[in-house]
């Protein structure tokens, strides 16, 4: 028995007619019929009676016609599936984001994932330090990162999504917020608040690296793993903090931005395991690059 023999029957037993169901499946009625007649041979049962003006279901054709519905529907519903995932439509996606593109790229992100991948399931880890990214992405938690370079990215692959200028985020009343910019200098003995460092984030190594190019030594009164954790301490005056400019989204009362000169800024880019073609992560980088370079 083949999957033919059941479009031919549910034909016939749908048209209660064999020219019809001929004419419907595009084939000539001697075949058909050849056909019908090796289905009942082959089960052992009669699923149809014949008259000259119609065919009828037998009680045994009419319980057989139920199932073989439900099979071709399963069927077909199975190559739909398929068809889906290798076209990157249907599938599971985890993506992880830096506390700066958590709260600046990461809800439009959401949203257009969503609209235009509708048959997706996504799972979204924010805050999320680049290290642990990059871990997570290797040992299969995450299949796609926002994260910021690391000196060492052994089985990812890199792609670049924009450069952000740095801000200096401080408490509304410290001394330097009417300014319209600040230098590296003049943090120079500033408490910091800083994510973790000891290789836990980019970040950190990242600003330590700009007080060594000034030559002047960091003062780090606090560190923490998150960046709305970190704003939140400069609004409670507890330092100030080197943050990407997107961390301007995240509003928090009592704070202060002020543009870092004489800086290149951080990077952002996207990781994912190295190899991974998946049709899927395709689409949903080419849609990440449309809204960073937006």
């Amino acid at each position: 028995m083949e999957l033919r023999h059941l479009r031919y029957f549910v034909a016939v037993a749908e048209e209660r007619h064999f020219g019809r169901a001929a004419e419907r499946l595009h084939m000539a009625q001697p075949p058909l019929s050849q056909q019908i007649r090796q289905l009942e041979a082959e089960l052992g049962l009669t699923l149809l009676t014949r008259t000259t003006r119609r065919v009828d279901l037998t009680p045994a054709g009419a319980a057989y016609l139920e199932r073989a519905r439900e099979i071709l529907g399963a069927v077909d519903a199975a190559a739909h599936e398929a068809a889906s995932i290798a076209s990157g439509r249907r599938g599971r996606l985890l993506i992880g984001c830096v506390g700066s593109a958590t709260y600046s790229l990461l809800p439009a992100l959401a949203r257009t994932l969503r609209a235009e991948l509708p048959e997706v399931e996504f799972g979204f880890r924010g805050e999320m330090l680049s290290p642990d990214q990059a871990a997570a992405l290797t040992d299969g938690t995450l299949d796609l990162g926002l994260l910021r370079p690391l000196p060492d990215s052994p089985g990812l692959s890199i792609t670049h999504l924009r450069q952000e200028n740095l801000l200096v985020a401080m408490p509304k009343d410290h001394r330097f917020a009417g300014r319209r910019r600040v230098r590296i200098a003049d943090l120079d003995g500033e408490g910091l608040v800083i994510h973790a460092g000891g290789g836990r984030s980019a970040m950190n190594a990242m600003i330590q690296e700009l007080f060594d190019s000034a030559g002047i030594r960091s003062h780090i009164a606090h560190e923490v793993a998150e960046t709305s954790t970190l704003v939140t301490f400069v609004a409670a005056g507890l330092g100030v903090a080197i943050v990407p400019e997107p961390t301007a989204a995240l509003a928090v009362p009592g704070v202060v931005y002020v543009p870092l000169t004489g800086t290149p800024g951080v990077e952002l880019v996207a990781a994912t395991r190295a190899g991974d073609e998946s049709p899927l992560l395709t689409r949903a980088l080419a849609i990440l690059a449309g809204l960073s370079n937006s």
